[in-house]
């Protein structure tokens, strides 16, 4: 077991947070790895847990004090869907946490952060399939342009002040153990809820609108990756493209009628539909798969496996 490390984890009890923190603490124990939140969660029951406001550098700073904080893994953010009712307030949470917690590396109080970005940084001009590492970004949402904006400060702190900061571009993430966060792929974790639930199931986005998606254990294997990999080995200090597999929610339906015969689905196209239009079908994650050795676990049929197995439980 490894213990050297003293881990924060920002935004612990959301969709991605809920997964990494008991990951973390598999690795290197419970008490290594500080759980927080804006308020107290089931998490504080768990292992070490902090109320943490990352719009607040005072109250950070003496949080990363007390426990000896080595690496932050930076997760309070407004997604997609939710960012778009309130934009100010989306805007300064996504880029004000990044600011407080870069500055703490740039001090060196602490060592090393992880920030997520997403496949909501291309926009409708990016290339639609197989898109590339580098391509145009023009985002359209308020979370895309945060996220545009959040990897050039990332890739600025690391060449202008050496701050060891890595990050991916999220594709869709499906899990089961956490309710999904008001993002633009969640239908793909509702689908499965409802499925099993009433057995039909009326989507927000039309029948063959392709994303690119992620199942949760191949998002949590690749962060805890891109952090324990060798430093020289991050070549790329904004973020990496991730890749899981594509798919529309009519092939997950399809899918879903191997386990669930007479599920039935409908379409109620909504404004995330606009939102979904302007994101890429399919992701190229060469440049991660080459600098540290990225690989997933998971396609549509065996996630859906997992999921219907995990959710019937």
């Amino acid at each position: 077991m490894q213990t050297a490390e003293k881990i924060l984890v920002i935004g612990s009890s959301g969709q991605i947070g809920t997964e990494l923190v008991q990951e973390l603490r598999e690795i290197y124990g419970i008490d290594a790895v500080i759980a927080s939140d804006v308020k107290v969660t089931e998490q504080a029951k768990e292992g070490p847990f902090e109320v943490i406001d990352v719009m607040d550098a005072q109250g950070l700073l003496t949080i990363v004090k007390r426990h000896k904080v080595t690496q932050v893994y930076l997760l309070a953010a407004l997604l997609s869907a939710t960012a778009e009712k309130m934009p100010k307030f989306a805007w300064d949470l996504n880029m004000q946490g990044l600011f407080n917690v870069l500055d703490l590396a740039k001090e060196k109080i602490i060592r090393q952060v992880y920030w997520p970005s997403s496949i909501a940084v291309f926009g409708p001009n990016t290339p639609k399939v197989n898109t590339p590492q580098f391509t145009v970004m023009e985002p359209s949402t308020v979370y895309g342009i945060s996220k545009q904006a959040g990897e050039r400060w990332c890739e600025y702190y690391f060449k202008k002040f050496g701050v060891d900061v890595r990050s991916l571009r999220y594709p869709g993430l499906i899990g089961w153990k956490s309710a999904p966060g008001g993002g633009t792929t969640d239908y793909a974790v509702h689908i499965f809820h409802e499925a099993l639930k009433s057995g039909s199931y009326e989507c927000f986005l039309s029948e063959n609108t392709v994303l690119p998606m992620m199942y949760m254990p191949d998002a949590i294997k690749a962060t805890i990756g891109i952090m324990q990999a060798d430093a020289e080995k991050v070549k790329i200090r904004s973020s990496y493209n991730l890749s899981g597999f594509s798919f529309s929610p009519k092939d997950i339906a399809e899918e879903i009628r191997k386990y669930i015969p007479g599920f039935t689905i409908s379409y109620a196209p909504d404004s995330r539909q606009q939102i979904a239009d302007s994101w890429p079908q399919s992701i190229d994650s060469q440049e991660a798969q080459k600098d540290w050795g990225w690989k997933p676990e998971f396609d549509l049929a065996g996630m859906t496996a997992d999921m219907i197995k995990n959710l019937k439980k």
